[in-house]
């Protein structure tokens, strides 16, 4: 049922498409064929109609004898086939990683200044982070007996209890 449909679809519309005008770019190739001397210059510059005449050219063309062909044809064949346009043209445009680098470096540098302009208004630290209140603290969980199996009140303990600053 579904072929059917389909078939059925496909039929009414290879009915009702309409004939193709043949295209006048066969004829603008044959009378004015464009100069392969520098095609990567003008390459840019052309037309879709006037590309598509070049790439015809040059598929004539290669079908001689290589050694016939002329160092322009050569290379606007290898041009044409693997040049920088349509999907190999470049992502990113020449200049672009000055640009990336120096927005990277302001970007780094305006966070460095915002984080020192913030730490320059924080409060002090409080004062039970100072080394002699952590060792004062080790003191009093040595006299108040604080974990006496594996901890800080045990015997032969090596560890720095409390102590956690420089």
């Amino acid at each position: 049922m579904l072929r059917t449909l389909a078939l059925r679809t496909a039929r009414r519309g290879l009915a009702t498409a309409a004939p193709v005008a043949p295209s006048s770019v066969t004829g603008a190739a044959a009378a004015a064929p464009i100069p392969l001397g520098n095609v990567e210059a003008q390459w840019a510059r052309l037309s879709a109609d006037e590309q598509l005449a070049v790439h015809q050219q040059l598929e004539s063309l290669q079908k001689k004898d290589w050694k016939e062909l002329s160092i322009d044809e050569k290379k606007a064949a290898y041009y044409v086939a693997f040049g920088p346009h349509g999907p190999r043209t470049p992502v990113n445009p020449a200049g672009t990683v000055p640009k990336v680098i120096f927005g990277v470096a302001a970007l780094v540098a305006s966070a460095g200044l915002i984080y020192a302009g913030l730490r320059s208004l924080a409060p002090p630290p409080p004062r039970t982070l100072t080394k002699e209140w952590e060792e004062a603290t080790n003191e009093r969980a040595k006299e108040l007996k604080i974990n006496p199996i594996s901890g800080i009140s045990s015997e032969g303990y090596q560890g720095k209890g409390f102590v956690q600053s420089k």
